[in-house]
């Protein structure tokens, strides 16, 4: 089995959130779990759901705020393991190229 989601911890805070959500990835190391962090959250991958839900609270209980928003999508793959770098390499194969352009 392959697990893999999109996670977004933030505080709802008018300031900076940078240092909340530095806590909330810092809180994924605990877990056996392959991240990356982006602008817009951050992919996890697990070989199951319980290590990615685990992962998954940890990261959000990380936040010290009075109010955390999280966002939380999960393709739970269950017939074969599929990593996300293969998710976007299928994606790459079809548009010939990569699927990346810089500004």
């Amino acid at each position: 089995m392959s697990v893999v989601a999109l996670l977004s911890v933030a505080p709802v805070i008018e300031d900076s959130m940078a240092n909340e959500v530095a806590a909330a990835v810092e809180a994924l190391e605990a877990f056996d779990v392959a991240y990356e962090t982006n602008p817009m959250g951050t992919i996890i991958e697990a070989d199951d759901i319980d290590t990615l839900l685990a992962a998954v609270g940890a990261a959000h209980n990380a936040v010290d705020a009075d109010r955390v928003s999280t966002f939380l999508k999960i393709d739970d793959k269950r017939t074969r393991k599929q990593r996300a770098r293969e998710k976007v390499e299928s994606v790459e194969r079809e548009l010939g190229r990569t699927a990346k352009r810089e500004r």
